[in-house]
């Protein structure tokens, strides 16, 4: 699978999550399963965020899911006005 080190790429970002969603798909992976392997192939400074992250959102012991880890991805990665320009 496709490795995201983090950093300031909105388009690498859209591509991680192309290439990981597309993976997903073709194993039929759980959506449970995708939160866990998702975070696995964050590497370096994305990492650090999504453990961040995590503590977070698993506060009040809420199950993360993987709508919830992609709002959390793009939010931080792709944030909504790169996303509206690129429409544009």
């Amino acid at each position: 699978p496709p490795i995201f080190k983090g950093g300031y790429d909105p388009d690498g970002a859209q591509q991680w999550l192309e290439g990981i969603e597309r993976i997903f798909g073709a194993m039929r992976c759980l959506d449970e399963h995708r939160v866990l392997l998702g975070g696995y192939v964050l590497h370096d400074e994305a990492d650090h965020w999504w453990d961040n992250a995590k503590q977070r959102l698993e506060v009040d012991g809420a199950f993360i899911t993987w709508a919830c880890f992609k709002r959390e991805f793009l939010t931080k990665y792709f944030p909504a006005d790169e996303r509206n320009r690129k429409v544009i």
